[in-house]
């Protein structure tokens, strides 16, 4: 159809412009590169502080620190690029759709560790191939449409109604972005993200009265990075704490920067 041509080509249109990095912004990297390699496990997700323009607009919509998320996959793919370094996240990226890139790609930024709990070394696996398979697919372009509601000057958005801005996508099977690519594959396994909760009364024989709670899924076009860092099912990993970080063996310097604020009387 006409109208499906002319959004591929707005979406490609607004892909490089959104992609383009803003100048003289650096979300600064909290852990080293060798600390986050050490830490990451098969099945973490990485999330990750971007420096992009669609990035400034997630972030906003979202209320959150994050605009992107990864998935840690490790030797899995089993695949080197050409500088020789493994290819250990897969991702939804808005020019290359879905791709798998080395851990350097992120080695500069400010990243959070989610990890899932309690899933079977086979269920992880699962995790893994599920997202490997759609390696190749295409980005979700009418998401990026969606987003640039929020980057023309309109009234502010309310805080209620800026969640729903990106519960939007074409919905294609074929088509993601990374928050709903990672939760696809986690759902393949019945794994919790954010799910709806239902408390219904139950009894039980032998047993006094007691709430039962049940889990509802929600579409996998719903999520965003921020969902994986606020679930109650995913452990924040911070890698100095896993290193064994002793806060008796920090040196202090004694000196104040000079660049430092003024503090009041």
């Amino acid at each position: 159809m006409l109208a499906d041509r002319v959004l591929r080509v707005v979406g490609r249109l607004l892909a490089r412009h959104l992609a383009k990095p803003l100048k003289d912004y650096s979300p600064p990297a909290t852990t080293s590169p060798d600390a986050l390699r050490a830490a990451l496990r098969p099945g973490d997700v990485l999330l990750i502080e971007g420096d992009t323009r669609v990035s400034i607009a997630i972030k906003y919509l979202t209320q959150s620190t994050w605009s992107h998320a990864a998935l840690y996959v490790g030797a899995r793919l089993g695949h080197i690029d050409n500088a020789g370094e493994m290819l250990v996240l897969v991702e939804a990226d808005v020019l290359a759709g879905v791709r798998a890139v080395p851990l350097s790609m992120y080695a500069d930024f400010h990243t959070r560790i989610c990890r899932p709990v309690g899933l079977t070394q086979e269920e992880i696996h699962r995790v893994l191939d599920f997202a490997i398979a759609r390696i190749g697919q295409q980005y979700d372009l009418k998401n990026l449409v969606d987003l640039v509601r929020y980057l023309i000057p309109t009234p502010p958005v309310p805080a209620r109604a800026r969640r729903h801005l990106l519960e939007l996508g074409s919905g294609e099977p074929t088509r993601a972005i990374c928050s709903t690519l990672i939760a696809q594959a986690f759902q393949s396994v019945r794994y919790p993200i954010l799910p709806y909760v239902e408390y219904r009364p139950a009894d039980r024989p032998g047993r006094a009265r007691f709430i039962d709670e049940v889990l509802r899924a929600r579409h996998h076009s719903l999520f965003t990075p921020r969902d994986f860092d606020i679930s109650p099912y995913f452990r924040v990993v911070k890698p100095r704490v896993e290193d064994g970080f002793d806060p008796k063996s920090v040196r202090w310097a004694e000196t104040v920067p000079a660049d430092a604020p003024a503090t009041g009387q």
